[in-house]
């Protein structure tokens, strides 16, 4: 059928507009995105709040301020003034200053005494752990630097395939 309407046009269209015709039009050229590059300094949840905690804007977070800002976060959620949160309250907590409901520390690490309720002092025992983990000099502040991990050979996120890690 192709061939029987090829010949038709050859035979009925001049010799110029065949010559056209045949001709397809010149695909779109359009530029394709660069990748993204890869993350190479990440910071944990906790570590970005504990650097928010800097009151005097020094870009250093000491204890004291450690302590006062987990004090007024606590304060926040903890709307009814019972002394304690339960789980549900934690992950409210969690996704208002951490940014994530599932964010770690988890509530089951923070409620040493396992009796399902997370007080402010559970809380700030947690979050002194986590400020003598980042302090890596030792001299009683955090800094920006300090909360920060340089990770190298990260890989980009792949997008739009599906199915088990590994699966082919």
């Amino acid at each position: 059928m192709r061939a029987f309407l090829a010949a038709t046009l050859m035979i009925v269209a001049p010799v110029g507009v065949t010559a056209m015709a045949q001709t397809p039009p010149p695909a779109a050229v359009t530029p394709s995105a660069p990748a993204q590059p890869t993350a190479t300094i990440v910071a944990e949840p906790a570590a970005v709040f504990i650097a928010a905690c800097d009151q005097d804007a020094d870009g250093r977070t000491t204890r004291a301020e450690l302590t006062a800002c987990v004090t007024r976060s606590f304060a926040r959620i903890d709307t009814a003034n019972s002394g304690s949160i339960g789980y549900i309250g934690y992950a409210d907590w969690a996704l208002l200053w951490l940014g994530d409901r599932n964010a770690l520390p988890s509530p089951f690490g923070v409620d040493t005494n396992q009796d399902n309720r997370i007080t402010p002092d559970e809380l700030q025992a947690e979050f002194g752990r986590l400020f003598d983990r980042y302090d890596v000099d030792r001299n009683g502040v955090v800094t920006r630097a300090e909360v920060l991990s340089i990770r190298s050979g990260l890989r980009p996120v792949e997008t739009g395939k599906r199915g088990r890690r590994g699966a082919r």
